[in-house]
C-alpha cells in the first residue's frame, strides 16, 4: 500500500502529492469525538455548537437559521440574494465562506454559469488513492465547508482516510437529499407537523419547520394482497387501499402543500427503491448554479439499492432523517472500506437473486457491519444496473452501511434505456469524468485502496434460496428438501422447528372451492413475486415470465389454494411483462398483478383462505412462503407460514407449481403433460440468451418514458382527495389514524439536567437477533391484542384494524403494538408470545399492560437482549415505542446500525456489554433492579458503572458513538434539539 502521500492520480499516472496544511488539531483518537461534555455546559453546547454560518455554496437554502456575520453584514446591505426563512444572504458570501472556493471552475469554458468543485485542483496524491465511495464524502465536505458545521479538518480527516479509518475518525456528511415511503414518511409528517405546534407554542416562527433538503416520499406500503388469482385483483386491492388509508392519503397530502421541497409520488406507482433507480434518481445534481454527485439518505433500509447505480446512499431512522431534511448534517464514523472483487462470468442458469443471496452469506461470513463496501474488478462489468442493484438492495442483509458500485460505461447506458434527457446524460458523465469518478472496472490502475479485499469468482455461484427464517441463511437449491427436513426436526431456532420425528410426515386434509387437498409439512400456502430485490430486474422478471409460458404449454398448473401473486415494482414491469406477450401465462398459473408496492415482502399477504389456516392450525404445521424479496424473518410474511424462503421468481413459481418445499428438482418431475410425460424443472427453465433477446426486444427508453411522465397524475383516486390547506395542521381527536404524538408536551427550551435510572425493572428479556419486526411489527392487527382492544373501544371493527404499518401515524396503536409480534421470545415465559411478567404481582400480562403498570407506580424500565439487537428494516416505531413504554435504556451485546441511531434519536440509552461479557457469564437473570449512573462529564462510548439490587456491579458502554449524539441525548432526542433550535 503506497504511503497517505502519493498514489496514483485519478487518470491511473503515479504522481506525487501535497498534503493540505492540517489544522493543528488533537490526534484523531482524542479529537473532537471523545471529548468530555459537561452536563454543566449542555446549553452552550446545544446553542453553540457550529449553528451559525452557512452549511454549503450549492444550496443556500439549506443553511440553519442562525446567520453568520458575514451573512447578516450581506443581509443588511441589500444584495442580489437567495430567500430561507425571511434570511437574505448573498451568494458571494456563501463562496467567500467557503476555504476551498478557490477550486471552483466552470465545467464547461461555454457555460461560465455552471460550475463545480474540481477535486482535482487539490493536486494531492491522496484523492486518487481514496475509494469512490469515500470520493462522494470529501467532495460533499468540501462543498459544505464553511468551518462551522464542515471544517478543514474534517476534509483533512477524509482525504486522510487510509490513516484514520481504524480510528474511529466522526466526519459530517450533507447528503444531496431524502427519499421516504409512507409507512416511514406518515410519522415523519406527523412529527413535523407537531413540531411545528411546538416552535409556535415556544414563541418561534412554525414555518422554520419546513424540509430545507429535498425530501421524495413513495407511497408504496399500504397496498395489501386482500385479491389474488382474479382479473380484478389489481382494481380490488387499490380500491381497499383507498378506502383503509384516506385519512393517511389526505395528511399526507396535505404535508405535500404546507411543506415546501416534498415531492410526492401517489399511491399505484411502483416501490420507492424502484422509482428512485428508474426515475428519481439524479446520479449528479445541477442545482444553483453547480454539479454534485447524487447522494442520499432513506427512512427505509433499502435504500441503498440506488448504490448499483453509483448514487451513494443508506438507510437512516426516521427521527434521523426528519432532522437531515430540517438541514442537520449526519454525523457519522469515517468507514472502513472492503472492497468486493467480482471475477468471472455467472453460470448459465444462474439469476442475480442467486448471485446476492451468495454475496449477503459470504459477506456476513467476513463481517462488514457499519462499513462500506465498493465492488470492483472485471466481474463487475458483466453485470448490469439491474444485477448491481439487486446486490446493493440486500446491503442490510449482509450487515453494511453502503454497497457502493461507482459510475460506469454501463451506468450511463442504463439511464438512456431508462429514458434520461440525453443532454443531462452527457452532463453526468462530463462531470464523473472530470473530479475523478468516473469508473471503468477493466483498468486495473484505477483500482483505489480498501481497507481489505474479498473476492468471488461468479461462476462459482449456484442456484439458491435463503430461510427458513433468516434472509443470510443460503441453502443450494440442490439442497432444499434436506435441509427443509432437516430444520424440522432441529432444536427451536434460525434453523430449527422442533417437530418431533414421529410428526414429519403428518398430513391434513381438506376441502377448498369444493375440491379434495391435503397439507403437510413444507407445503407452499404462498408464492410472491415480490419486492424491489427483483421486480426491478427484467432478467429475472423476464425469467419467470417465460418459465411460466413453457410451465402452461406443458399443462403444468398451480393448485387453486396457494396465494399467488406479483405485485411489480413500477408500472414499466407490466408493461414490458405485456408487450412481450408472458403476462397471460403469468396470470394463468395465478400470478395475476395484484398491485405496485411491497406488499408480500412486508407482510402486507392479506389473508389465507380460512379451510388452509384451519388445516394448518389443526395439525400446528410449519407451511411455508416462498418471495422474491429481501426479508423472511419469523412472523413477517404472514402468521401462519413458520417457514419462508427467498428465492428468484422463476423459483417462486417452480415451488408453487411444485406444492411443497419438499422437492428435489433434478430428481423429482414437476408433473406430467398430457401424454404422461414426467416434465422436470429443467425442461422449462429459460436459458440466459433466450431472457437477453426478450429483454433487447421490449425493454426500451419509450416505456420509462410514458409512464414516468405522468406519474405524479395518473392516479385519479389521489387527485380527488380534498386536502386542507392551513400550514399548521388541525388534528380530528376521533381520528384513529392521525394523532398529535406526545413527544414534546412538557418541552421548555431549557435543558434539564439528565438523570440516572434508579432501581428500574427489566420489561423484557431477550435473545439474539431481536428484528425490528419482534419491536414493532408492520402487519396485520391480533383480535386479542392491546392494540385491537383500542381500535374497538373507538367502535372499529377487526375488519377495519388495518396493518400496524399503516397507523403509525397513531401513538395510541403504536405504543400497544410495541413488542406485539406473536413469535416475541421472552426468556421470562416458555412460549413464543408478545407477553412478559409483571414482577411486584407475578402476573404474566401483554407487554403493554405491564409496561402500563410500571408507569404508574412510578418505575423505570430497561430491557436485556443479545447480539444484533434491531436488525431488519428501519423503523424510528421501533424506538419511539418503547420510548412511550417507559424504558429508559437497553442493554445488548450488539446493535444494527440504524436502530441503534433511532434510539439515540429518542433519547433511549443504548447500552452495550464490555467485550467478552453478555448476561450469562454476569449471571444476570432480568429478575433484578438496576440502576444506571450517568455522570456529570459524558464522552462517546465512555463506560458507565450499573448496580443491582443484589450488591453486583458491573460496566457497561454507553454507545453515544459522538459528541452529536451525546448533544442529542441531553436535549431528550434530536427532534427536542432542532425545536430548540428552530425557536431560540
Amino acid at each position: 500500500m503506497p504511503s497517505p502521500a502519493t498514489g496514483r492520480a485519478v487518470g491511473g499516472e503515479p504522481r506525487a502529492g501535497k498534503q493540505l496544511t492540517p489544522v493543528p488539531t488533537p490526534p484523531p483518537t482524542q479529537g473532537r469525538r471523545s471529548r468530555p461534555l459537561q452536563a454543566s455546559s449542555r446549553a452552550a453546547y446545544q446553542a453553540g455548537s457550529g449553528v451559525s454560518g452557512c452549511r454549503c455554496l450549492t444550496q443556500p437554502s439549506r443553511c440553519l437559521p442562525s446567520p453568520s456575520p458575514l451573512a447578516r453584514s450581506a443581509a443588511r446591505n441589500g444584495s442580489s440574494s437567495f430567500l430561507h426563512s425571511g434570511l437574505q444572504v448573498t451568494q458571494r458570501a456563501l463562496i467567500m465562506s467557503n476555504p476551498f472556493a478557490w477550486i471552483v471552475e466552470p465545467l464547461d469554458p461555454n457555460q461560465p454559469a455552471k460550475k463545480f468543485f474540481n477535486l482535482n485542483k487539490l493536486g494531492d496524491g491522496r484523492y486518487g488513492r481514496l475509494p469512490f465511495s469515500i470520493r462522494v464524502l470529501l467532495e460533499a465536505a468540501i462543498r459544505n465547508c464553511d468551518e462551522f458545521l464542515v471544517k478543514k479538518e474534517d476534509v483533512e480527516n477524509i482525504l486522510n482516510w487510509n490513516v484514520v479509518q481504524h480510528k474511529s475518525v466522526e466526519v459530517p456528511f450533507n447528503p444531496a437529499r431524502v427519499i421516504l415511503q409512507d409507512l416511514t414518511g406518515v410519522p415523519a409528517v406527523v412529527d413535523f407537523a407537531a413540531m411545528r405546534d411546538a416552535v409556535k407554542k415556544l414563541g418561534g416562527d412554525p414555518e422554520k419547520i419546513n424540509p430545507i433538503c429535498p425530501a421524495d416520499l413513495v407511497i408504496d406500503h399500504s397496498i395489501q394482497v386482500d385479491f389474488s388469482r382474479r382479473s380484478d385483483s389489481l382494481q380490488k386491492n387499490q380500491e381497499l387501499e383507498f378506502e383503509r388509508n384516506k385519512e393517511r392519503f389526505e395528511f399526507l397530502k396535505w404535508g405535500s402543500q404546507a411543506f415546501h421541497n416534498m415531492k410526492i409520488i401517489p399511491p399505484g406507482s411502483g416501490i420507492v427503491h424502484q422509482v428512485n433507480l428508474e426515475y428519481l434518481a439524479r446520479v449528479v445534481f445541477d442545482q444553483n448554479g453547480y454539479y454534485y454527485p447524487d447522494s442520499l439518505v432513506g427512512t427505509d433500509s433499502h435504500t441503498t439499492m440506488v448504490d448499483g447505480l453509483g448514487v451513494l446512499g443508506w438507510g437512516v431512522g426516521g427521527i434521523e432523517a426528519e432532522a437531515v431534511m430540517l438541514g442537520q448534517p449526519i454525523s457519522m464514523v469515517l468507514p472502513e472500506v472492503i472492497g468486493y472483487k467480482l471475477l468471472g462470468n455467472p453460470q448459465p442458469l444462474v439469476t442475480s437473486t442467486d448471485l446476492v443471496l451468495t454475496v449477503t452469506k459470504h459477506l456476513r461470513q467476513v463481517g462488514v457491519v457499519g462499513k462500506f463496501v465498493e465492488f470492483f474488478g472485471p466481474g463487475v462489468a458483466q453485470l448490469s444496473i439491474a444485477d448491481r442493484a439487486t446486490i446493493a438492495n440486500m446491503c442490510p442483509e449482509y450487515g453494511a452501511t453502503a454497497a457502493f458500485f461507482p459510475v460506469d460505461e454501463v451506468s450511463i447506458g442504463y439511464l438512456t434505456q431508462t429514458g434520461r434527457d440525453e443532454e443531462k446524460i452527457k452532463q453526468i458523465k462530463n462531470y464523473l469524468m472530470a473530479v475523478g469518478m468516473f469508473r471503468d472496472f477493466n483498468n486495473f490502475s484505477q483500482d483505489p485502496d480498501f481497507t481489505q479485499v474479498v473476492e468471488l469468482d461468479l461462476h462459482t455461484v449456484v442456484p439458491c434460496c435463503s430461510g427458513p427464517k433468516r434472509p443470510q441463511d443460503k441453502v443450494a437449491v440442490s439442497e432444499m428438501k434436506k435441509d427443509f427436513e432437516s430444520c424440522l426436526g432441529a432444536k427451536q431456532g434460525f434453523k430449527g422447528f422442533q417437530i418431533a420425528p414421529d410428526r414429519h410426515g403428518d398430513r391434513v386434509k381438506f376441502v377448498y372451492n369444493g375440491g379434495d387437498f391435503e397439507l403437510t409439512h413444507g407445503s407452499v400456502v404462498i408464492a410472491a413475486i415480490t419486492s424491489c430485490t427483483n421486480t426491478s430486474n427484467p432478467s429475472v422478471m423476464l425469467g419467470a415470465g417465460l418459465l411460466a409460458k413453457k410451465a402452461v404449454e406443458a399443462g403444468l398448473t398451480v393448485k387453486p389454494y396457494i396465494k399467488t401473486s406479483l405485485s411489480p415494482g413500477s408500472g414499466v414491469v407490466t408493461y414490458y411483462l405485456r408487450e412481450s406477450g408472458v403476462m397471460h401465462y403469468l396470470a394463468q398459473l395465478g400470478f395475476d398483478v395484484v398491485g405496485y408496492g411491497c406488499m408480500t415482502c412486508i407482510g402486507n399477504s392479506g389473508p389465507l383462505p380460512e379451510p388452509v389456516v384451519e388445516a394448518i392450525t389443526q395439525a400446528d404445521l410449519v407451511a411455508v412462503g416462498v418471495l422474491s424479496g429481501n426479508r423472511n424473518f419469523e412472523g413477517r410474511i404472514h402468521p401462519n407460514t413458520r417457514a419462508n424462503y427467498l428465492a428468484s421468481p422463476p423459483l417462486v413459481i417452480a415451488y408453487a407449481i411444485a406444492g411443497s418445499i419438499r422437492i428435489d428438482f433434478e430428481k423429482e418431475p414437476l408433473g406430467v403433460d398430457a401424454k404422461g410425460k414426467e416434465i422436470f424443472l429443467r425442461d422449462i427453465w429459460p436459458t440466459r440468451d433466450e431472457i437477453q433477446a426478450v429483454e433487447r426486444q421490449y425493454v426500451i427508453p419509450g416505456m420509462f418514458k410514458e409512464v414516468y411522465q405522468k406519474i405524479e397524475t395518473v392516479n385519479e383516486s389521489w387527485n380527488a382527495l380534498d386536502a386542507p390547506s392551513d400550514k399548521l395542521y388541525t388534528w380530528n381527536p376521533k381520528s384513529t389514524y392521525i394523532k398529535s404524538p406526545p413527544f414534546f408536551e412538557n418541552l421548555t427550551l431549557e435543558l434539564q439536567p439528565p438523570k440516572s435510572i434508579v432501581d428500574a425493572y427489566v420489561l423484557l428479556n431477550l435473545g439474539d437477533s431481536v428484528t425490528t419486526d419482534h419491536i414493532s411489527p408492520a402487519g396485520n392487527i391480533a383480535r386479542n391484542s392491546p392494540a385491537a382492544r383500542y381500535l374497538t373501544s373507538r367502535g372499529l371493527t377487526p375488519r377495519e384494524f388495518n396493518s400496524y404499518g399503516s397507523r403509525r401515524g397513531n401513538d395510541a396503536v403504536m405504543v400497544r403494538g410495541t413488542f406485539a409480534n406473536i413469535r416475541l421470545s421472552n426468556k421470562f415465559i416458555n412460549k413464543q408470545a408478545p407477553q412478559t411478567i409483571h414482577f411486584p404481582s407475578g402476573e404474566t400480562l401483554d407487554v403493554f399492560d405491564a409496561a402500563e403498570r410500571y408507569k404508574q407506580a412510578g418505575h423505570a424500565l430497561i430491557v436485556l437482549t443479545g447480539k444484533e439487537y434491531g436488525s431488519g428494516s428501519s423503523r424510528d416505531w421501533a424506538a419511539k415505542g418503547p420510548f412511550l413504554l417507559g424504558i429508559k435504556a437497553i442493554l445488548a451485546e450488539s446493535y444494527e446500525r440504524i436502530h441503534r441511531s433511532n434510539l439515540v434519536g429518542m433519547g433511549v440509552i443504548p447500552l452495550q456489554y464490555l467485550p467478552g461479557e453478555d448476561a450469562e457469564i454476569l449471571g444476570l437473570t432480568g429478575r433484578e433492579r438496576y440502576t444506571i449512573v450517568i455522570p456529570e462529564e459524558l464522552a462517546p462510548r465512555m463506560n458507565v458503572q450499573i448496580t443491582l439490587d443484589t450488591g453486583k456491579t458491573f460496566q457497561a458502554i454507553m454507545r453515544f458513538d459522538t459528541d452529536v449524539e451525546l448533544t442529542y441525548f441531553l436535549n431528550g432526542g434530536i427532534l427536542n434539539y432542532m425545536i430548540r433550535k428552530m425557536a431560540s
